[in-house]
């Protein structure tokens, strides 16, 4: 995890010691979730942008090749379409006043067979996902991209699909607000450029909503 104190953390000690520890996890290489044979097959690198002071959380699956070597996250064409999404330029994206970029798995968890990556370690969100997060109170939008991260910060309000997730937006959005709601989207990777052609409601209705939002909480 490419993490400085100075960068994010606001003196918040309690934070900074939990990126610390974040850091220096090797659970999916040392204890893996079903034995020695899942063994995560290289040397994990923990990416995990939390901040004391972000109004807007983006919960993100796990580090892809690119991620993974640069230890930002986001620094793919997925991070340039997210980017584009939300409205704001680099710069803004990785100012931690602006935004925490915590995914479900820390560490890249490796390809498939296709070539496409896997998903999130299992080992990942139950050793730190809820510390993560209670550090983070002063979080006031959750932008769930995924099924991944909708089905752990959905719950029972996630749908059969990701389609039928995201589709039901607006529900999400007033069952989780006002205080800290939940909006789900589809991950900004090109392979779902097809999905997104197929989904008008989606740049149409969606987008916009999430631009407002994203415009609101940084004072713009």
């Amino acid at each position: 995890m490419n993490h400085k104190g100075g960068d994010f953390g606001d003196g918040a000690t309690g934070l900074d010691g939990l990126l610390a520890e974040i850091s220096a996890c090797r659970i999916c290489r040392d204890r893996p979730a079903g034995g020695p044979e899942r063994r995560l097959p290289h040397e994990p690198r923990p990416v995990c942008f939390a901040s004391a002071r972000a109004p807007i959380l983006i919960a993100g699956q796990a580090p892809g090749t690119r991620v993974h070597a640069s230890g930002r996250p986001f620094t793919d064409p997925s991070g340039v379409r997210l980017r584009e999404w939300l409205g704001v330029d680099d710069t803004a994206f990785y100012d931690p006043d602006k935004f925490a970029i915590v995914p479900m798995g820390f560490c890249f968890p490796g390809l498939d067979a296709t070539g496409s990556d896997l998903p999130p370690r299992r080992e990942c969100a139950p050793a730190w996902r809820g510390r993560v997060m209670q550090a983070m109170p002063q979080v006031r939008l959750v932008l769930a991209i995924g099924q991944y991260a909708q089905a752990w910060h959905l719950g029972p309000l996630r749908q059969k699909s990701m389609t039928d997730t995201v589709r039901n937006w607006r529900e999400i959005l007033a069952a989780t607000g006002p205080e800290r709601p939940v909006l789900p989207l589809p991950h900004p990777s090109w392979r779902n450029s097809g999905w997104i052609r197929k989904h008008q409601w989606f740049e149409a209705e969606l987008l916009p909503e999430l631009k407002t939002r994203v415009s609101e909480l940084l004072g713009r």
